[in-house]
C-alpha cells in the first residue's frame, strides 16, 4: 500500500509542476483529474506523450484516471456527453497502462429515489461504460460521495445487485460514512472485492455546534486531512489489508484550514506511520 495525490487542487499549475512534486516528496502516484478542456489532461485532446515521459523520467505512476461527472444527468445530451467523457477518459487509461478510472454514480434523478435512479437509469448507464472498460483491461471505481446515488450501503449493494460486473467497483473514501455514523469498518469488510482505488480524506465532528443546532443542522463537520479528523486510520488501512487490497490511499485535500503542499505533506507522513 502506498500514498499518492489526487491531482485536482493543483488544476493551475503546468502538470510538470505536480510531478516533480510528486517525486522529491516520494509520493508513488498520481490520480490524475481530467475533463473536456481540463489542463492536465484534456479529454477533447489528450497529450498523453507528455505523460508517458512524466512517469519515465519521475518514476510517478498514475493510480487511475479520474472524470467525476454526473452520468445519470437528467438532460439526455448532457447525460450522454458525461458517458462519453467516461469512455475517453476508459481509452486514455488503456493507452497509458492505467487499470482503473474513477468516477460517480451520478446524482438522483429529479423526481426519483436514490434507489429509483439505481434501478431505472444506472442500470441503463452503467454497463455498458463496464463493457467498454472491461475489453480494455480496465475497471471503474466509483466516489461513494454522499450527494451520489450511492450515499449509504444499501445504494451500494443495490448498484452492485443491478450492475454485476466484475470491473464495476468503489473508489473507498471512509470521510462520506464517517459523520453519516456508518460504519466504514464494516463497509470495507462487506464491500472488499469492489474496492479498486481509495481516497485518503478525515473528517472532523465539531460537537459544540453538533449538540448546538444537532444533526439535521448544518456546519457541524468538515473535510480534513488525514490524521487531522477522526476516522481511525490504523485500524481502517489493517481492514483493507484483510480484504486484500493493496493499492494507493490517494489523499483528496478539501481541507480549508491547511495550505495545498502543505496538507498533502502532512497527511503522507500520518499515513505512512501504518504502512512500514
Amino acid at each position: 500500500m502506498h500514498v499518492g495525490i489526487l491531482t485536482a487542487p493543483f488544476h493551475n499549475e503546468p502538470i510538470e509542476y505536480v510531478f516533480e512534486f510528486a517525486q522529491k516528496h516520494g509520493f508513488q502516484s498520481l490520480e490524475l483529474a481530467c475533463g473536456y478542456g481540463h489542463p492536465h489532461l484534456n479529454l477533447d485532446n489528450p497529450d498523453l506523450d507528455t505523460l508517458r515521459r512524466l512517469i519515465d523520467t519521475t518514476g510517478v505512476q498514475l493510480s487511475s484516471i479520474a472524470f467525476y461527472t454526473n452520468n445519470t444527468a437528467p438532460n439526455p445530451d448532457e447525460r450522454e456527453r458525461n458517458n462519453q467523457g467516461v469512455r475517453k477518459a476508459i481509452e486514455c487509461a488503456h493507452a497509458l497502462g492505467v487499470s482503473v478510472v474513477c468516477t460517480l454514480a451520478g446524482h438522483p434523478v429529479p423526481g426519483k429515489s436514490k434507489i429509483q435512479t439505481i434501478e431505472e437509469d444506472c442500470a441503463q448507464v452503467f454497463p455498458p461504460l463496464c463493457d467498454y472498460a472491461g475489453e480494455r483491461g480496465v475497471s471503474i471505481a466509483l466516489e461513494n460521495w454522499f450527494a451520489t446515488n450511492i450515499q449509504a450501503l444499501d445504494h451500494w449493494q443495490r448498484l452492485f445487485e443491478v450492475v454485476p460486473n466484475a470491473n464495476f467497483g468503489l473508489n473507498f473514501d471512509p470521510s462520506h460514512l464517517m459523520w453519516q455514523e456508518i460504519d466504514y469498518i464494516n463497509a470495507v469488510l462487506l464491500f472488499g472485492s469492489r474496492i479498486f482505488h481509495t481516497h485518503a480524506k478525515d473528517t472532523e465532528i465539531m460537537r459544540q455546534r453538533l449538540e448546538y443546532v444537532g444533526n439535521q443542522g448544518g456546519g457541524w463537520w468538515r473535510y480534513v486531512i488525514p490524521g487531522l479528523g477522526g476516522i481511525r486510520w490504523g485500524e481502517y488501512i489493517g481492514a483493507l489489508r484483510r480484504v486484500g487490497y493493496n493499492g494507493v490511499l490517494s489523499i483528496e485535500h478539501e481541507d480549508s484550514a491547511v495550505g495545498r503542499e502543505e496538507g498533502f505533506l502532512i497527511g503522507k507522513r500520518y499515513l505512512e506511520q501504518f504502512m512500514a
